[in-house]
């Protein structure tokens, strides 16, 4: 009989007990473009990603087509690579090979991991969105997925939310599997220190950078000192 995973209950301590493997790298920064850009984003990017430690950024430009995506992403692209940072194309495992991307983040609707490797090869990362599901997360590291996106663990303007996750799930993920689990939604450098205590390999923020008051940089910076356990103070 086929047991639905996500029906079993969660220990809601999981987040509390959880305790990251030595082995395992420390939580990294994983950005997220805001849902428009223009010919100044380019230098805007460079300084976030000059201002500290980023794993990796993601293209995400909904409503806009391929060509205009491309454009867009050429600057962007070039700017990650000299940054020793990862190209991340949302949705489009096409264009994702078309641009010679460095990853491609796939939401439930948008393809399969299995077509994605197929098309892209072994070096090229591979993201999946799984909401707050156990079981699309199992299913997608059989897949061949490199990483698992769990949320929206907190209110966001960034994107409508229908699904919200909680931390416990981190901390359930990271203790059973070795796949890293990227945290979305909602984030900011108050809360991101919970969710990589909670087990998150990474962190994805957009908002909370790039309409910083105190600008992109100093958000990047903000957040690198929550992710080191030395969360802002008010």
């Amino acid at each position: 009989m086929d047991i639905d995973d996500d029906a079993l209950p969660l220990d809601p301590d999981f987040a509390a007990r959880f305790e990251r493997d030595p082995g395992r790298p420390p939580c990294q920064l994983y950005l997220i473009s805001p849902p428009a850009v223009d010919a100044s984003f380019a230098e805007r990017l460079a300084r976030a990603l000059g201002a500290g430690p980023v794993a990796a950024f993601q293209l995400r430009l909904k409503g806009v087509d391929d060509h205009a995506i491309a454009r867009a992403a050429e600057p962007l692209q070039r700017i990650c690579a000299d940054h020793g940072v990862a190209f991340i194309i949302n949705d489009s495992i096409g264009l994702a090979q078309r641009l010679g991307a460095d990853g491609v983040h796939l939401g439930q609707e948008d393809g399969d991991a299995r077509d994605a490797r197929a098309r892209l090869g072994p070096k090229v990362q591979i993201g999946v969105t799984c909401h707050a599901s156990r079981h699309l997360a199992m299913e997608a590291g059989e897949a061949g997925a490199d990483y698992v996106a769990f949320g929206s663990f907190y209110p966001t303007a960034t994107k409508q939310v229908s699904h919200y996750a909680e931390p416990a799930l981190l901390g359930w993920w990271s203790t059973l599997f070795e796949l890293p689990c990227v945290a979305i939604g909602g984030i900011t450098p108050a809360n991101a220190g919970v969710l990589a205590a909670a087990g998150a390999d990474f962190v994805a923020v957009s908002g909370a950078v790039w309409s910083a008051a105190e600008g992109e940089a100093a958000a990047v910076r903000a957040f690198g000192a929550a992710l080191a356990g030395n969360p802002p103070t008010r």
